[in-house]
């Protein structure tokens, strides 16, 4: 079996990297690179996976993944379904702040730009009444060429660093240029089955397995590497899942979700949903309603 990359290459014949996507479903693995992202969801739902955080994301939101950052853009998984017509729709400015882009960001008139751009290791999500000012600049600088495409680059990072106050951070730790290829492959792996399979009765000893541990070492190894202990994690996964079906009304009923998920009971997901967000799921429905109302 071939062993997927934890670090994926990106082409850097340019400064500024445009990246359109039109596909049945996000790149599905977990996986880091060394350029920054800044992706504008199109079209899409799904969990936005950033270190060890997770987020539900849709469509026309606009965030940034720092340099190194494990990420992972997870589909709902009705995009997998055979014969789905469904598609997401992206487009993505990468950019290396160490790499090209340095000797302009060291100029003396960049110094706030520069702090600003070095300040962005944990990711963020920009706010909602910006995405329209900001999906317009990104456009632009995927139609700009030469000179002109830089100067738009610049004039939109100006923008995010007026709006630094607002953005909303992604994750906790810091990208992870501490974690090795090998480590990262390994934690991937991990990731990558947990994700897949977190509908399932999932056990401690299967996930162990995957990365070829005793449960004993698998329970220290995933709490240093993640900070999370293997349930906290898993029950972290399925909350996003069950806040995302819940907010996307195809379902039922509060039960038809909490079973869709994973657990077994509607007592359990009702305790583990207030310990994730705060709330139960009838007051998070309530809220919601409000707010789209």
């Amino acid at each position: 079996m071939k062993i997927l990359q934890f670090t994926l290459p990106v082409a850097h014949d340019r400064t500024i990297i445009i990246q359109e996507e039109v596909l049945p479903h996000f790149y599905p693995y977990l996986h880091r690179h060394r350029e920054a992202q800044l992706t504008w969801i199109i079209e899409g739902t799904g969990t936005l996976v950033a270190g060890t955080s997770m987020h539900t994301f849709a469509a026309n939101e606009i965030y940034l993944l720092a340099a190194n950052q494990p990420h992972l853009f997870k589909s709902d998984p009705e995009y997998f379904v055979p014969g789905s017509n469904k598609t997401i729709k992206a487009l993505t400015v990468f950019f290396d702040p160490d790499g090209r882009l340095q000797s302009l960001l060291d100029l003396p008139e960049m110094k706030k730009l520069h702090a600003f751009v070095n300040q962005q290791q944990h990711g963020f999500k920009a706010p909602s009444r910006l995405t329209a000012r900001l999906s317009a600049m990104i456009s632009e600088v995927a139609l700009q060429k030469g000179p002109s495409q830089v100067i738009s680059f610049i004039r939109l990072l100006e923008t995010l660093q007026a709006a630094s106050e607002h953005l909303i951070t992604l994750a906790f730790e810091r990208s992870g240029n501490h974690v090795s290829e090998s480590e990262g492959i390994r934690i991937s792996t991990i990731y990558n089955y947990i994700l897949k399979n977190y509908n399932k009765p999932l056990m401690l000893e299967d996930v162990a397995a995957t990365a070829h541990m005793t449960p004993q070492a698998f329970c220290r190894y995933f709490k240093k590497h993640t900070g999370h202990t293997f349930i906290s994690f898993l029950n972290n996964i399925r909350i996003n899942e069950a806040c995302n079906k819940l907010t996307n009304g195809g379902f039922g009923s509060i039960s038809t979700v909490a079973y869709s998920c994973g657990f077994n009971s509607i007592t359990n997901f009702n305790r583990v949903f207030k310990s994730v967000t705060g709330n139960s799921p009838s007051v998070f429905m309530e809220s919601y309603a409000q707010k789209v109302n």
